[in-house]
């Protein structure tokens, strides 16, 4: 089995991190976790991101089969449906990404416009679910706790987390959003330690903690030993407890209301309404 060529894009607006993930051998390619950039003073939606990744398709002359969420984003819109419409990719997530649909779009009041099981996604997948990016195998991991669809990729040798873990001095995903559960995610946690030391992870998002310099790659190994909410040997209990706590100091993320009415429709922003204008909700007094 060839290696794949891994490119990352970081968004410092969100400080999310894409990846485009390329089996050289035969030019095919998938992206993984696509930003839509969305300026909250002037609700205005740019593709500024996403044509950066597309330029690099361009330029390497691939083939984009899949457009992979690792989960449903509440911190940044995603890019999927655009790049979709550019490249004719089918747009995957996990198989629970309907519980999440039927929660905020109950909140939204948008139930009624979305696709049913999950249909707004060309693909979902189960735990264990193997697919193909050209000679590449890739192995779905259901890793939920941050929320109930969330995934690790495991393609070829490297494995892509999404929010579950981040850099070894930033810690973990944050567990209070619907659904979300701090035990579930240490099980998950568990599942991708499970792994073999040397094993290559790459993260859903980088911050740059303590002015140090953006970084999206990491091992198995250096999460298991210093990850610093989770590694170390840290019981279930004791991380239980420690995110708990920490989770209760978070605000909201910036953009969980549009990104969320966005991305439980893979992308696809609402329709125009009878004056030609498109708008986002925002519930008062909810949150």
């Amino acid at each position: 089995m060839s290696s794949p060529e891994i490119t990352g894009f970081h968004e410092s607006v969100t400080g999310t991190v894409s990846y485009i993930v390329t089996d050289p051998a035969t030019k095919r390619a998938a992206i993984i976790d696509p930003v839509l950039n969305y300026d909250a003073s002037s609700g205005r939606t740019s593709t500024v991101s996403a044509d950066q990744l597309l330029e690099f398709v361009r330029s390497g002359e691939l083939t984009v089969d899949w457009i992979l969420e690792t989960h449903m984003h509440a911190d940044h819109l995603t890019a999927a449906a655009y790049l979709k419409s550019q490249t004719g990719a089918k747009v995957a997530i996990g198989a629970e990404v309907t519980t999440v649909q039927q929660t905020f779009g109950s909140l939204f009041g948008t139930t009624a416009n979305l696709k049913s099981n999950a249909g707004d996604f060309d693909h979902v997948f189960r735990d264990g679910e193997t697919f193909m990016i050209g000679g590449l195998t890739a192995k779905v991991m259901h890793t939920p706790g941050h929320t109930p669809a969330c995934l690790t990729y495991a393609i070829a040798d490297a494995i892509f987390v999404g929010d579950t873990l981040f850099m070894p001095d930033f810690g973990t995903a944050r567990c209070d959003f619907p659904g979300g559960d701090a035990a579930t995610l240490y099980r998950s946690i568990q599942k991708i330690f499970s792994l073999h030391d040397s094993t290559p992870i790459f993260v859903g998002h980088d911050y740059g903690p303590n002015g140090r310099a953006i970084a999206w790659q990491t091992t198995v190994g250096a999460e298991k030993e210093s990850n610093t909410q989770v590694g170390g040997g840290m019981s279930l209990e004791a991380f239980v407890e420690l995110r708990t706590a920490r989770d209760k100091t978070l605000s909201l993320p910036n953009l969980i209301l549009p990104s969320v009415q966005v991305n439980i429709r893979a992308g696809r922003t609402p329709e125009p309404e009878a004056n030609g204008i498109a708008y986002l909700k925002m519930p008062l007094n909810t949150f």
